[in-house]
């Protein structure tokens, strides 16, 4: 397997329960597959990945539909999320966070706390463009609903799917303590990710026996739920990097990853770029997920790339009302795919030496399944949903199982904690 870039695992997928008119059932299957492929041949004695069950894929891809807290089903997306008509056409807005749901009431020039229909009707009065305009001035998420854009899907499906490529010269330094239940012990993992792809790569990591420390700033609190069903066997603390940066520093220079999902801009001002970073720390591996490709990405999650790039029409019903996935798929396909292209960076670390970049997006995974076979959705059998339960908290968290398999490796995850609940050291 090249180094710089990862070859997908052949198989039939077909039998994965998440019916679309896209290949969603066979992305998911491929990305768990590519996951459990990287990280069986890091494990002792050869270990080899075990081909993924379509169930347990399904259950994967949907588990904030089947997460229990305190035996509760969680709200998945708040009310200023969704898709909203325009005068000429549709938007797509997120607004989960409250700073977004804050920032698209102010672009629209609505009180606080408006309501879903005050949106609506605002909204009515305004083009797609106005819309789009108006609210990402003021940091909030929308986008006009669009068609595909085969040439630019052309272009990106000449980039690699997830990128591994060497960034600077150092020792070859072995993995610390393979074992083939749990490949990456010793390995430690600085987090820098929120939502759901790069908490889904860095939990995979973590199953795999990694050390991985997530750190969050201490004003920005992340969603509970989302916390609960991505943060398995993490520990996790609060830090301001900024205003604590001696701290963060001590951290980095013990870590042999960290994992970015913050916007690229951003984190160049912040001195936390791959070269910036493979400068000063030689032996690292960086690894970096965004919404969109390019070094200026704009904000963005996986139903807001899904309506600008055309895969809410190509997965609507009846063409006039945008649709959307069965599951979260960008986000879930760019996790495990990120978790692979990390595990393969460290095993050409252990051989050849070197900082190591590894790199993918959400709008590159949708280049990949709006390029794979379509058809009609079928209608999903009734499958059996595997769950495991922890006490997090004081509550009672539900979650289903791990879906990467290998041979000889676990079948559960160890439990999240609470959020924010550790100390930022190793």
């Amino acid at each position: 397997m090249r180094a710089d870039a990862l070859t997908l695992p052949a198989g039939a997928a077909s039998a994965v329960p998440l019916p679309s008119h896209l290949a969603v059932g066979e992305l998911a299957w491929t990305s768990i597959g590519a996951a459990a492929a990287v990280i069986a041949i890091a494990a002792a004695e050869g270990g080899h990945p075990l081909l993924p069950d379509p169930d347990l894929v399904a259950s994967a891809y949907r588990s904030d539909r089947y997460l229990r807290v305190d035996g509760e089903a969680i709200e998945g997306f708040a009310p200023l999320s969704g898709f909203w008509r325009t005068a000429d056409g549709w938007v797509r807005t997120h607004g989960n966070y409250p700073h977004h749901a804050a920032a698209l009431r102010t672009g629209l020039r609505l009180r606080d706390g408006a309501s879903p229909d005050e949106v609506a009707w605002v909204l009515r009065t305004m083009t797609s463009v106005q819309a789009t305009t108006a609210v990402q001035a003021h940091g909030g998420l929308c986008v006009p609903v669009r068609q595909e854009h085969q040439h630019e899907d052309a272009v990106l499906r000449t980039t690699p799917l997830i990128q591994v490529s060497r960034l600077g010269d150092s020792r070859p330094r072995a993995l610390p303590r393979p074992t083939t239940d749990s490949p990456l012990s010793g390995i430690r993992v600085l987090d820098l990710t929120r939502v759901i792809a790069g908490p889904v790569a860095t939990r995979t990591l973590a199953f795999a026996g990694a050390e991985v420390l997530r750190i969050d700033p201490p004003l920005r609190e992340e969603i509970s739920w989302q916390h609960f069903d991505t943060g398995h066997g993490k520990r996790t603390a609060l830090l301001d990097i900024v205003a604590d940066r001696e701290r963060f520093d001590a951290l980095l220079a013990d870590a042999d990853v960290i994992v970015l999902g913050y916007r690229p801009d951003g984190l160049r001002r912040l001195g936390l770029d791959p070269r910036s970073l493979a400068a000063r720390h030689p032996q690292l591996v960086v690894a970096q997920l965004s919404a969109w490709p390019g070094e200026d990405s704009a904000r963005g999650f996986d139903s807001i790339v899904q309506a600008d790039c055309g895969i809410s029409w190509a997965d609507s019903d009846d063409g006039h009302v945008p649709g959307a996935l069965p599951a979260q798929a960008l986000d879930h396909s760019a996790g495990y795919l990120l978790a692979a292209g990390i595990t393969m960076a460290l095993c050409r670390r252990a051989e050849s030496g070197g900082s190591w970049y590894v790199r993918t997006s959400l709008r590159r995974v949708a280049a990949e399944l709006l390029g794979m076979p379509r058809g009609e959705p079928r209608r999903a059998p009734e499958h059996e949903v595997r769950t495991q339960e922890f006490e997090v908290g004081g509550h009672r968290v539900t979650t289903v199982v791990p879906a990467v398999r290998w041979a000889g490796g676990p079948v559960q995850f160890a439990a999240p904690r609470p959020w924010g609940a550790d100390a930022p050291e190793w």
